[in-house]
This record gives structure tokens, sequence and C-alpha cells, in this order.
């Protein structure tokens, strides 16, 4: 069974930091780009907060959160994770990793509907 699993959410100041991570498992990530989205409190829709190229040369980050939360990946571990900084309230939402097949490896994509796989989220909660 292909899944991505995600783990590291939890309560955490403003200004504080949490790494999350996401891990598959069925299959190998060296094949696919990642991403992370969010899901905001009475918000219907994900809104995506990074992602990186199958490669891992290539990254993203919208400005809602550039130069504050950081993707790396390490396919030898078949994992992913996001390292969020200077967190802020307005960043408590549920956080999805998924995992893409893109054309070329050094491709990345912030559209949810090019993920193929989706994890079940984690809940984040900046709050004092």
């Amino acid at each position: 069974q292909l899944q991505v699993k995600e783990s590291g959410g939890g309560l955490v100041q403003p200004g504080g930091s949490l790494r999350l991570s996401c891990a598959a498992s069925g299959f190998t990530l060296d094949d696919y780009a990642m991403g992370w989205f969010r899901q905001a409190p009475g918000n219907p829709g994900k809104e995506g907060v990074s992602c990186i190229s199958t490669s891992g040369g290539s990254t993203y980050y919208p400005d809602s959160v550039k130069g504050r939360f950081t993707i790396s990946r390490d396919n030898a571990k078949n994992t992913v994770y996001l390292q969020m900084d200077r967190l802020k309230p307005e960043d408590t939402a549920v956080y999805f990793c998924a995992a893409a097949q893109l054309p070329y490896s050094s491709m990345w994509s912030i559209d949810a509907e090019e993920y193929d796989y989706w994890g079940l989220g984690t809940q984040v909660t900046v709050s004092s």
C-alpha cells in the first residue's frame, strides 16, 4: 500500500519552531516531487507552503512562509522534512504531506491537484 505519513506537529508559542517529517511507505520518494500543504480552521481549501523537486535541487515557498520555512528531503531515509521557524498564530493549521510524479526531476509544483498521494495530516497550533 502506497502511503505517506506526517509527524512532528504540536503546540508551540509564537516565535517558536517545529520540524515536521513525512515518511513514505510502499514506494520510494526518489521518483517523486514532494509538497507540504496546510488547511487552516474554517478554510475548505489547502494552501501550498513548500515543495521540492525530485532531485532536491529546486524548491518553492510562497511569500507567507518564505524565509521561515525550509523543506528538505533525505531519500536514503525515504523522508521529507519541513523546518518551521519564527512561527506565527496564522500558521495554525493541519499540515499535509503529498507526493507527485512530475515529468522532470527538476520540476516542482504548488498545485495540489498534481499530487497523487496524501497523508492524513498533522496539527500545528501556534498560540501563547
